[in-house]
């Protein structure tokens, strides 16, 4: 959370089941959500199994060139998090080192050189919050987080808690994309999705869980 809330692996919140439940009332369609293993999503865009895809950037993955792109609807900032400001980053180099808390799977182009090199060692969990808790815990000195998933984290914390925004790593707009076949609507789609952003409809969905 905030971008997706899983129960018995079925999408039943967040800002992704959101969006897409409010594409399918626009476009009077009705969705059929697939909850994919991360190794798997890949494999599934290049069969062709995947319609639509939202929260994605094609910084993010390879052989995209069958889908199409919508308007970037949010700006995706990837933080540096640690327990105290006093601990701020001038630099991710700064790093050198140390273990650094990441989801497992994730991908984060500003670190790869330091992992390459053995200069910085991933700490993985299964997912964004895990990884925040376990910065929480002490278990390292620092995470990389996005910046919607350390708001909604902190929200329930005594302010003495939070986690603190130490360095911005990068930011990267992000969309949905939509398979490129006759047999879709997918200009609809996109159209759909650009009178979506216009109008103020996505940013009501991600005002929710701001």
């Amino acid at each position: 959370m905030p971008v997706a809330e899983f129960k018995e692996n079925r999408l039943v919140g967040g800002i992704i089941h959101d969006l897409i439940e409010r594409l399918s009332q626009r476009l009077d369609v009705p969705a059929q959500i697939q909850v994919l293993p991360r190794n798997r999503v890949e494999l599934a865009l290049k069969q062709g199994e995947i319609d639509v895809r939202c929260y994605i950037s094609p910084k993010w993955i390879a052989n995209s060139e069958e889908y199409l792109w919508s308007v970037p609807f949010i700006q995706q900032r990837d933080l540096i998090v640690a327990r105290s400001a006093s601990e701020q980053l001038s630099s991710p180099d700064k790093l050198s080192g140390q273990s650094i808390g990441t989801v497992l799977g994730y991908t984060y182009p500003r670190l790869q050189q330091l992992f390459d090199h053995g200069d910085l060692r991933r700490d993985e969990a299964r997912n964004q919050e895990l990884v925040l808790q376990k910065l929480l815990a002490g278990r390292y000195q620092y995470a990389v987080s996005n910046e919607l998933a350390l708001e909604w984290f902190n929200r329930d914390l005594p302010n003495t808690d939070h986690l603190v925004n130490a360095g911005i790593l990068e930011e990267e707009p992000v969309s949905c994309l939509v398979r490129n076949d006759p047999a879709l609507p997918a200009q609809r789609i996109l159209r759909t999705l650009l009178q979506m952003k216009e109008s103020g409809e996505i940013e009501e969905i991600l005002a929710r869980y701001r």
